[in-house]
């Protein structure tokens, strides 16, 4: 079962939440500068999703622009395993459908430059799913640093 299909109506919450400007849109930015990724945020968020290291299982960032920065505004962890859980003052842990829980109302701005990000490989899966479609950076840019950032203006 993927991120998608637990937990959809919190994940439409997350959606609706946070309108971004119809021009905003996420990059996968090399440290050279090639884009290798850009998905639009299409008023909504977009979530980078993965397999854990240790267990294997389901894990989503998901991130709203805003005033062309990144913010992480909510997370989706399949357990309370290897050190996922709760942080004090960051955000709400709801129950998802089907197992696993939600942080939402996180709120977190990423650093001004962006998120820096090792693209895992195939078995990792690192994803990007917003309303406009999947990116699946595992596939395009496996073991490659790159910066996850609000496309600059």
């Amino acid at each position: 079962m993927t991120v998608w299909a637990i937990g959809r109506p919190v994940l439409a919450a997350l959606f609706m939440a946070l309108p971004a400007h119809a021009s905003d849109a996420l990059q996968a930015v090399t440290q050279d500068g090639h884009i290798v990724a850009e998905l639009p945020f299409d008023g909504g968020e977009i979530c980078l999703t993965w397999a854990h290291s240790v267990s294997g299982g389901a894990v989503a960032d998901c991130f709203a622009a805003r005033d062309g920065r990144l913010v992480l505004v909510g997370s989706f962890l399949h357990d309370y395993a290897a050190g996922l859980g709760e942080v004090a003052n960051r955000g709400r842990v709801i129950p998802a459908e089907g197992g696993g829980y939600w942080i939402v109302e996180i709120d977190e701005p990423m650093p001004p430059d962006g998120l820096p990000l090792r693209v895992g490989p195939a078995r990792v899966g690192h994803k990007l799913t917003g309303a406009a479609g999947v990116i699946d950076l595992s596939a395009i840019a496996e073991n490659t640093r790159v910066t996850l950032r609000v496309r600059p203006e």
